[in-house]
């Protein structure tokens, strides 16, 4: 092997994020492009797990302070046939072996025990990979024991990257756990320690060779972006590099997806996207010959959740459209998005919870995505609207900012707004259906999206020759 991907997340082994949809796609675009990949996650006992077939390729015990469990990191059996890559997934008794990817109260032993036995199964490779690849914080600790920990001082050698797809999550924990590390020089606790605590992404950043962010607008933002971490990225600037996420061109593709009621290109997106749109409408009672108008995600402050209701509101008031809201998350605004169905019956529904095949469908035959995000490392939604002939309506910010060209400018394809408010991201959507009602700018713009090429290819490539780089 040469390069491993450590995550929490991967697609279709887990998915709770974009992270899964990275971490599933980059190491396959990697190994087309002749450099082996592997990725190694957790194992969950959910729906994936008891379809796939596994093989047993590494056993033993790992600690937690007295606590001890036993572990094994399984090969899933055709992974590479299937997926392009090897996967493998750690089960360890009591703590991976649950159904939920996050929500419990030890998650904090139990990505510290997968970080360990991930090092434990490395460590006993005849030959050390080129490349460890850690993805966010729940691997963050990884960086740090192999620079620091005596029990892996044979690996010190071995480069590291860390990518941050969220730096808002930083898994910080008390000192009071430090036992549960393995044995190290305690003077070195300041590598660790971000304000008074055990940070791994903190940890991360310091103890890397290179730490990477999905977007290259992103990486500009984090030095003032209200991390917690903003000093330390402005300190740790030059081991950066933004790199753009991309999109599986073989999984999100409109004339081959099976997900998706009728199959579409460039060619006959007027009618691919018609046909679709005519399905979401019969399943959401709303009017095939209005403008659609969706939002597909979580229901989180991060994306805006809080005044999602209130962007609907008064943009159904203001125009003659569809809405139509795909995601979960705050309770309270789930209650209020349900509330808004009785005030506009016909023109505006929602899905409460989170359905892959109709976040397909829906890409595939809503008019516009709005991301009203106060924060987006990259965001990859937009990524999945362009595909399918969407046009995104989005806030300038992270990689919203980087993806998507307003068409007030030259070139331009998408709508972006400044501020996260009800009043600018309704004028957005007023907007968009200004846009739409303009027929034949609309129809050039829509098949001109198609044509945008977001796939790996080009961001595996810039992995590649970041690995390259720092193993020389």
């Amino acid at each position: 092997m040469k390069v491993i991907h450590v995550s929490a997340e991967c697609y279709p082994a887990a998915k709770v994020g974009g992270l899964a949809d990275v971490v599933g796609a980059l190491p396959k675009y990697q190994t087309n492009l002749g450099y082996e990949a592997a990725v190694v996650m957790p194992f969950y006992d959910n729906k994936y797990a008891k379809t796939a077939k596994y093989k047993t390729d590494f056993r033993c015990k790992v600690d937690l302070a007295k606590n001890k469990y036993k572990a094994k990191v399984y090969r899933v059996e055709k992974s590479f046939e299937e997926l392009g890559y090897h996967l493998y997934q750690v089960q360890i008794e009591g703590l991976l072996d649950r159904e939920n990817v996050y929500g419990y109260e030890d998650d904090t032993e139990r990505f510290i025990a997968f970080q360990k036995v991930v090092l434990d199964w490395i460590l006993q490779f005849a030959q050390a990979p080129k490349i460890i690849h850690c993805h966010d914080h729940h691997t963050g600790l990884i960086p740090f024991m192999l620079t620091q920990c005596v029990k892996y001082q044979s690996m010190r050698s071995v480069p590291t990257i860390f990518t941050i797809h969220n730096a808002q999550y930083q898994g910080e924990f008390s000192f009071e756990k430090l036992s549960y590390l393995p044995e190290y020089d305690l003077e070195q606790s300041g590598i660790l320690e971000w304000d008074y605590a055990i940070n791994p992404m903190a940890a991360a950043i310091k103890a890397c060779w290179r730490y990477t962010t999905v977007s290259p607008n992103y990486m500009n933002e984090l030095p003032y972006a209200a991390t917690g971490l903003d000093w330390l990225f402005d300190t740790e600037r030059e081991k950066s590099v933004g790199i753009l996420n991309g999109i599986d061109a073989d999984v999100w593709n409109p004339s081959t997806d099976k997900m998706i009621s009728k199959n579409f290109n460039v060619k006959t997106v007027e009618a691919g996207k018609k046909a679709n749109k005519q399905v979401i409408c019969e399943k959401f009672d709303l009017d095939p010959e209005k403008p659609l108008v969706a939002f597909i995600g979580r229901l989180v402050y991060q994306k805006g959740a809080d005044i999602m209701a209130g962007i609907f509101d008064r943009a159904l008031d203001a125009n003659d459209i569809n809405g139509l809201v795909l995601g979960s998350g705050d309770p309270h605004a789930e209650f209020l998005l349900n509330e808004l169905k009785e005030k506009y019956p016909g023109r505006y529904n929602t899905f409460i919870g989170y359905d892959e095949e109709l976040s397909h469908l829906i890409y595939a035959g809503a008019d516009f995505l709005i991301m009203p995000s106060r924060f987006e490392p990259c965001g990859l939604n937009q990524l999945y609207a362009l595909r399918y002939g969407t046009i995104p309506v989005v806030r300038t910010t992270g990689g919203l900012k980087d993806t998507v060209k307003d068409i007030g400018e030259k070139g331009g394809f998408g709508i972006r707004h400044e501020h996260v408010s009800v009043d600018d991201v309704a004028l957005a959507i007023t907007r968009a259906n200004k846009l739409y009602n303009t027929t034949a700018e609309f129809k050039r713009i829509r098949k001109e999206i198609m044509k945008i090429d977001n796939s790996w290819e080009n961001s595996a490539t810039e992995y590649i020759e970041l690995y390259n780089l720092i193993s020389q």
